[in-house]
């Protein structure tokens, strides 16, 4: 087992694998920006190390910095967490060039599953259904035209490289089609230095199910079940229960073997996400795979009991997964909410500042992942998460009232967040039964903020 692990990352995901390493007495080491001097992830970690100034390129991007800390300080292993550098194939391929196991995949994994063009093509060669669309990236404008008369508008567009609803668009016409290829190809050069497209088939209002997978180097391959994260704004997820009210027994088994197999395509080596779409006819498709820990973890951790930090840095170690797929059991229901520092009624304008006052939810099945504290600050500089404030219970409908019980207790003051639409949403009545699809924001985006505004629920 590892004796010092460097985390490369900062927030609650720093502070979350801090306290599984203190559990399995691993020595941590944390790095910091300038910006992030007070920051919880520093007070907590065994060691802490600056790696430059506020600017994320210029620390929590800083390659170097990061390597130079994690040798000078004696550590055996880096942990990238989720972001920054987690899904960097270079980064990877560095640490084990300077003898530092990185937690996660190989480097060639990250590139082969980080092309979401070559993934298609990848999933398609091992029979996990994919979304009908391009045989790997286009060269033109033209050709892409081609392939949407051929397939059927509407179409996206969208980055080899994306990520996040970056370097995508949505067409509905071929007289829109150049200037949003254009568009999305600038896009995606400058938000991933690569302006490669493809297009697929929108398919249009889907639930977004994912499948959390582990595997580990003696060939052992297991999915923990689904997660639905198909509450969304501007393609960013809001919040994710599992399991899904979408899935039957049956679709759960077909979507949790085709998780199965895209991992054993892929070589795979870690815990990792296969995201799926799935249409209202009860089809699934893949859509891409997420080589590193998501922000939803904590979910499938409820439902399953599991650690999936320790799960990878046993992996990471060399040793074989503690479970087998009979092993496996989703039991009761978990919800989480993502708390941004956003201003709902303005765009979800991003809105940082101090928090003046913090009271943080409890009680029996709930659970908040945040680096906050009375005083400190959320910073300008990075992701504007503020927490995740995750609940359990053995039912869905139980599990809804135990979520409108804890944000109702939470207080963050000195800034906006969305804990009040969280709440909102959990009252709205196709929430409440489970009918929901990835529109549902966009369709009832002005029925919550008109609630909030005259002051119900």
């Amino acid at each position: 087992m590892f004796h010092r692990i460097l985390i490369a990352n900062r927030g609650e995901i720093a502070v979350r694998i801090i306290r599984s390493c203190r559990e399995m007495e691993i020595e941590t080491v944390a790095v910091y920006s300038t910006a992030d001097a007070d920051a919880l992830h520093v007070k907590l970690a065994t060691r802490a190390v600056c790696i430059g100034p506020a600017k994320a390129g210029e620390s929590y991007l800083n390659m170097s910095a990061i390597l130079t800390a994690a040798l000078e300080t004696g550590c055996d292993a880096i942990h990238p967490g989720y972001g920054f550098l987690s899904e960097n194939a270079e980064f990877a391929d560095l640490c084990q060039q300077c003898g530092l196991k990185f937690i996660g995949p190989s480097g060639d994994v990250i590139r082969k599953m980080g092309n979401k063009s070559a993934a298609r093509d990848l999933m398609r060669a091992n029979g996990v259904p994919v979304v009908p669309g391009s045989d790997g990236p286009v060269a033109s404008a033209e050709e892409a035209l081609e392939i949407a008369e051929a397939i059927g508008y509407p179409v996206l567009i969208k980055a080899s490289a994306g990520g996040g609803g970056r370097g995508m668009r949505r067409v509905d016409a071929a007289e829109d089609l150049p200037a949003l290829y254009a568009s999305a190809q600038a896009e995606a050069v400058a938000c991933f230095g690569d302006g490669e497209l493809y297009v697929e088939k929108l398919i249009l209002s889907p639930r977004h199910i994912e499948f959390q997978i582990l595997t580990d180097g003696q060939g052992n391959v297991v999915h923990l079940g689904e997660r639905d994260c198909s509450i969304q704004r501007r393609n960013q997820k809001l919040m994710e229960e599992s399991p899904s009210k979408a899935l039957s027994a049956e679709l759960r088994e077909a979507m949790g073997d085709a998780a199965v197999r895209a991992a054993q395509a892929a070589g795979y080596q870690s815990a990792g996400t296969v995201e799926f779409v799935l249409d209202h006819d009860g089809n699934f498709y893949f859509i891409e795979m997420n080589t590193r820990i998501q922000v939803e973890h904590p979910v499938t951790e409820f439902v399953t009991g599991l650690d999936l930090i320790r799960e990878q840095i046993r992996i990471a170690a060399g040793l074989s997964l503690s479970v087998r797929q009979e092993d496996v059991r989703q039991t009761g229901w978990a919800m989480e909410c993502r708390i941004n520092a956003e201003d709902p009624t303005q765009g979800f304008h991003p809105s940082p500042g101090k928090v003046e006052f913090l009271h943080l939810p409890g009680g029996p099945g709930v659970r908040v992942d945040t680096a906050l504290f009375n005083g400190s600050e959320l910073s300008p500089w990075y992701d504007s998460l503020a927490a995740k404030v995750v609940v359990y219970a053995p039912t869905r409908l139980e599990a809804i009232r135990k979520m409108r019980r804890a944000l109702e207790e939470l207080i963050i003051e000195g800034f906006p967040t969305t804990a009040d639409l969280c709440h909102l949403i959990l009252y709205q009545p196709d929430f409440v039964k489970g009918r929901y699809d990835t529109g549902f924001l966009e369709q009832h985006m002005d029925e919550l903020l008109k609630w909030d505004c005259e002051g119900n629920q």
